[in-house]
């Protein structure tokens, strides 16, 4: 498997990058702390990205897609988190398109995937309720009724929730509470009566809500796959999105280095530049080879998503424990080389650091990651 871009994919990485530079706006993520309550995307931006085809990356040509792979989604991702742009690509592409690309029926697909590439309609994928990412750990109840079905429960962190037209939830239609087992999709007007949202910003400005859900009606057409048989393509949709996240963080660790490799070789103290000493050349090195190692990883995973490659689960947790542990390294290493500059709020290293904490949090952790690649393993 080859790791270099091909022509297309190159082309594709100079128009993402052209478009970061112009789209980078740092100073609005500051602004955004004080508006904490209110979901906002900015719509202007985002059909931008809309225009320029990224949303119709993964889908298939006969839903309006372009039928490219995650390969080119993921230099899409990586350069829009070089750039820290606030787009919902993730949420609204990666996480819930991927839920009806991989098990919806025809006529959901021919309903929604064009609305969602078109931006015509949005949709949040609403599966955690820890504080933690824990696969089948959903108490959301799903229960059968005269009209459908009726749902119940809670769900935190759902990413862009305030601002979406449907929620499609992950609940729990039989089974206890960390059963693989028992785990369905459905869809929800966001609107819809039982249906109550409370927003937030995580602390790198990454717009969440708090959704609950009281006796909601759902309808039996608005299922997405069997009842109870959802946890395979749950698995299947965590994987792409733990490795798109990667190649997001990969973005930001590497902007974060770059930042850093200047201010050392313009910051001057006792006499010389920062960056001619000696200890700081040695740590510099082993971040640098850091950020390297997580290129290699990210475009592998992305490559056998592509492919779809037996070993691809594997190596989404390889790709998701690599790009946590480099970003976190990324944002200590910029704050402390940066000095008592780079704790201060109107630089820009602390973006990055914050925006680290929360992407090795998202969808599992390092030791997580590492943990389910040890039992894939055979440890």
């Amino acid at each position: 498997m080859s790791l270099l871009l091909n022509e297309e994919q190159t082309l594709l990485k100079d128009s993402a990058k052209s478009f970061t530079d112009e789209n980078t706006d740092l100073e609005a993520m500051r602004e955004k702390r004080s508006r904490s309550r209110i979901a906002e995307i900015n719509k202007d931006l985002w059909q931008k990205i809309i225009e320029l085809g990224w949303t119709a990356i993964p889908f298939s040509e006969e839903y309006g897609g372009l039928g490219l792979g995650y390969a080119e989604l993921g230099i899409v991702m990586e350069e829009l988190g070089r750039g820290l742009v606030d787009v919902p690509l993730f949420s609204n592409i990666v996480l819930a398109g991927s839920v009806i690309d991989v098990a919806g029926s025809q006529e959901q697909k021919k309903q929604l995937l064009p609305k969602i590439i078109d931006g015509s309609t949005f949709i949040s994928l609403a599966y955690q309720e820890g504080a933690r990412h824990a696969p089948y750990d959903v108490s959301s109840a799903l229960e059968p009724d005269p009209k459908g079905f009726v749902l119940n429960g809670k769900k935190q962190l759902v990413l862009d929730g305030g601002s979406a037209n449907h929620l499609i939830v992950v609940a729990r239609s039989s089974g206890k509470k960390n059963d693989r087992g028992g785990l369905s999709l459905v869809i929800v007007d966001a609107q819809q009566e039982g249906v109550s949202v409370k927003n937030n910003l995580l602390l790198d400005s990454r717009r969440v809500a708090n959704i609950e859900f009281r006796n909601v009606i759902v309808s039996t057409d608005n299922v997405i796959g069997g009842i109870g048989e959802s946890a395979d393509t749950l698995d299947k949709i965590y994987t792409r999105a733990a490795v798109a996240l990667s190649a997001e963080m990969l973005g930001g660790a590497q902007r974060a280095f770059d930042i850093t490799l200047e201010y050392l070789k313009v910051r001057e103290q006792f006499g010389a530049k920062i960056g001619s000493f000696q200890g700081l050349k040695h740590r510099a090195s082993r971040w640098f080879c850091e950020v390297e190692l997580s290129k290699s990883i990210v475009l592998k995973a992305l490559r056998a998503i592509d492919s779809d490659d037996p070993e691809q689960k594997r190596l989404a947790h390889a790709c998701k424990a690599r790009t946590s542990s480099t970003y976190h390294l990324s944002g200590i290493e910029g704050v402390q080389m940066h000095g008592g500059i780079g704790v201060t709020d109107e630089h820009d290293i602390g973006l990055y650091m914050k925006r680290a904490r929360v992407t090795e949090l998202l969808l599992g952790d390092a030791a997580y990651h590492a943990d389910q690649f040890a039992k894939l393993s055979g440890y």
